[in-house]
């Protein structure tokens, strides 16, 4: 099977990227060819495996994934962001599961979920933002009504059907990514940090009937470590966390509902909006409590803009 390698960067990820660019050229099938789409106005990285092409395109976690795709010559792709370690036969891997489940989108699981402690389910159960499904259908990954997500607790296989992912690494084919008209989705862009653009493209690519897996225990590793924040990009990930939740939840969940569905949206997502607003009041967190408040505020404001009602049905 033949595949491109297409890597969103800014060029700023260092040993990382190199990390991935060795991982690419050892893979059992390696790639075509590697492309790297980076930001306009930063410059190409020293790192090299010596067969990456760069393209310039816009700069946007959106933007530099919904793109034409036109220097791709495969069928299929390998998405990946620029901070990953690929085990040699990751691809191998994903082309497998593939055709054993025809799935149309594999992703293998990179935060393991299920492996979090009790204590931590618990405080994610309770805002609303994440569940652990001990009861479980066939499910691995699915969106709640909360904006959120909920996840497989046991593993009694390694892939399962989902209908959201981390979007660090995927493989789909090209006609079926260009499908979900990805580029309708530039609004995740226009905030501090664009959160969630990985739930909203995998989710959409469920709602239009692609057949989207999760593939567990992969090897594959997530080499950003991140690092402690400062009080301002803290605030800002708050203001993009709870702006991308809004908007999801409008646009995915409660404008595609029927009426009892929409009841039920506006009830879970609620909650969450009560929970989060009083945690902040309880914990006297007076910046993160007038973050939030903006975000609503002008998140609303965008709800009921020109922009948003022109934006394409989702359902």
């Amino acid at each position: 099977m033949e595949y491109t390698a297409v890597i969103r960067t800014l060029g700023k990820a260092g040993e990382k990227f190199q990390t991935l660019l060795d991982s690419l050229v050892s893979q059992v099938i390696p790639p075509k060819e590697i492309i790297v789409y980076i930001a306009e106005g930063y410059p190409v990285p020293k790192e090299t495996c010596g067969k990456e092409k760069y393209v310039y395109v816009p700069k946007g976690m959106v933007a530099q994934r919904a793109l034409n795709y036109d220097e791709v010559q495969t069928e299929y792709i390998l998405f990946l962001d620029d901070d990953m370690y690929l085990p040699p036969s990751l691809a191998e891997d994903l082309f497998k599961a593939m055709a054993k489940t025809s799935a149309d989108v594999m992703s293998p699981d990179i935060y393991p979920n299920h492996s979090r402690p009790l204590g931590q389910e618990l405080i994610m159960f309770v805002s609303g933002r994440m569940r652990a499904r001990r009861f479980c259908d066939s499910w691995g990954y699915k969106v709640m009504r909360t904006g959120g997500y909920s996840y497989r607790k046991h593993l009694q296989k390694n892939i399962y059907r989902s209908q959201t992912n981390a979007g660090a690494c995927f493989m789909c084919r090209k006609e079926d990514f260009l499908s979900i008209r990805f580029e309708d989705e530039l609004w995740l862009d226009k905030v501090p940090y664009p959160i969630g653009e990985d739930q909203v493209m995998f989710y959409k690519m469920h709602l239009s009937g692609l057949r989207v897996y999760t593939m567990y225990g992969s090897g594959i590793v997530h080499l950003d470590a991140g690092g402690n924040l400062s009080t301002d990009k803290e605030m800002g990930l708050l203001y993009s966390d709870l702006r991308f939740r809004m908007v999801f939840w409008h646009r995915f969940l409660w404008s595609a509902d029927n009426l009892w569905g929409k009841i039920l949206d506006a009830l879970a997502f609620g909650y969450y909006i009560a929970f989060t607003l009083c945690i902040s009041v309880l914990k006297l967190q007076k910046k993160a409590l007038l973050t939030k408040c903006k975000a609503l505020r002008e998140t609303y404001r965008f709800l009921i803009s020109e922009d948003y009602r022109k934006l394409p049905k989702v359902r």
